[in-house]
């Protein structure tokens, strides 16, 4: 039996991923922070299937520990502050944590695991103001938030340390991702619970920042599955996962609002608050290589996606009245 260590387990990827490696024989190992709650609301159908340990990114000696023992096959590190807007509010604690925190995890890795295998969790924020159109493996990174630059960090760490110690090290450079499991900060989930709560009657309107930025939207049990394919090969390398398909927001909107029967024109306010101050407006991957070696392609379209997020609102509002 397998084992794989998690970092991030509690988050939207990291409970996709557990339940897959489940799924596949792994024991499944999570990294949690200590904490006076238990945030495990994305795994609570889990915890009983896996292993939780506590450390955190920002202490070397604990994730060390952690490493040492377990002793992983696969390490998967997915934790990080990752959400883009509160990088402009906290920039240094999102370096500590995105950037960082790579660090730590593969420093962890080389001294008590160095025959494990890492996955790396980098980003499409990574290529910000785009240099090419669409974004493959080559395209220059031009990031545009305190989050994407901590991205590019956590990047380059990872191939300096497999070019340097010969560690099995990859990372996925993983387009806009999404699911019901989704943080409410999100965009894609701040639309589809509030199409559910003006659905029910609960709320008037929903404050959003630029429609007009497009991105590339997949769904997040798809992109787990090309994690764990990346760990598979024979020879460690970096991959861009993504759909292809470019969608707006406002393009959200419409689909959202209109699997209800309502118009999104009527309930949807822009407000100046959720404008960044260097905005990112196109984003689209070409997964070709990843296509071509990993064997994978994204099974659930933009449309399914926004309809099975709706519902799981729908759902979780209904129980709440």
């Amino acid at each position: 039996m397998p084992t794989a260590l998690i970092t991030g387990i509690t988050g939207q990827d990291g409970s996709y991923l557990a339940e897959l490696l489940l799924d596949k024989g792994y024991r499944v190992v999570g990294i949690v922070r200590r904490s006076s709650t238990t945030p495990y609301e994305r795994i609570a159908h889990l915890v009983e299937k896996i292993e939780l340990v506590s450390a955190d990114l920002l202490d070397q000696t604990s994730l060390t520990d952690a490493v040492h023992d377990c002793q992983p096959d696969e390490i998967y590190n997915l934790a990080a502050q990752s959400f883009v807007q509160t990088s402009w509010s906290q920039p240094v604690l999102t370096g500590e944590f995105t950037a960082l925190g790579v660090t730590r995890v593969l420093e962890a890795m080389k001294k008590a695991a160095p025959k494990a295998r890492f996955y790396q969790a980098s980003s499409s924020e990574m290529f910000g103001k785009v240099q090419e159109s669409p974004q493959r493996e080559t395209t220059p990174f031009y990031p545009r938030s305190p989050y994407g630059v901590a991205k590019v960090y956590g990047h380059w760490i990872t191939v300096n340390y497999r070019e340097s110690f010969g560690l099995y090290a990859v990372s996925g450079i993983l387009f806009n991702h999404e699911s019901p499991r989704r943080g409410l900060e999100f965009v894609t989930r701040k639309v589809t619970d509030a199409v559910a709560r003006i659905k029910l009657g609960l709320a008037g309107d929903v404050r959003l920042g630029n429609l007009d930025s497009r991105r590339d939207w997949g769904y997040a049990g798809d992109y787990v599955e090309a994690m764990w394919r990346m760990l598979q090969l024979d020879e460690p390398d970096d991959y861009v996962i993504g759909t292809g398909h470019t969608c707006s927001v406002r393009d959200l909107c419409e689909a959202a609002f209109g699997y209800v029967d309502l118009d999104y024109h009527d309930y949807v306010m822009q407000d100046p608050r959720y404008f960044r101050p260097a905005e990112v407006d196109l984003l689209v991957a070409d997964s070709s290589k990843a296509q071509a070696r990993l064997g994978w392609t994204p099974k659930v379209s933009f449309e399914d996606l926004v309809h099975m997020m709706v519902d799981a609102d729908l759902e979780r509002q209904r129980a709440r009245v």
